[in-house]
């Protein structure tokens, strides 16, 4: 079984939505430790795997954008 087609559209959107996600995470880790709390490990790592989100959906919106204007100057 093969995975669902994510158009350009929506991997931009992900995209978009993971760079806001990685931003909240980053602040909510800085606030966790100047409170004090090892929660901020959780809100780095979240950060993390969200900051690997935005670079992969934002990476195949870039080829598919660009393998689009290809097929189209042909």
């Amino acid at each position: 079984m093969s995975a669902p087609a994510v158009s350009p559209r929506s991997s931009r959107g992900i995209a978009r939505y993971a760079t806001v996600l990685c931003a909240l995470a980053v602040i909510a880790a800085v606030l966790s430790f100047v409170k004090g709390s090892w929660l901020g490990v959780v809100w780095v790592l979240l950060a993390g795997l969200a900051s690997n989100m935005a670079w992969y959906y934002g990476r195949k919106a870039r080829r598919a954008s660009a393998a689009r204007e290809a097929t189209a100057a042909e």
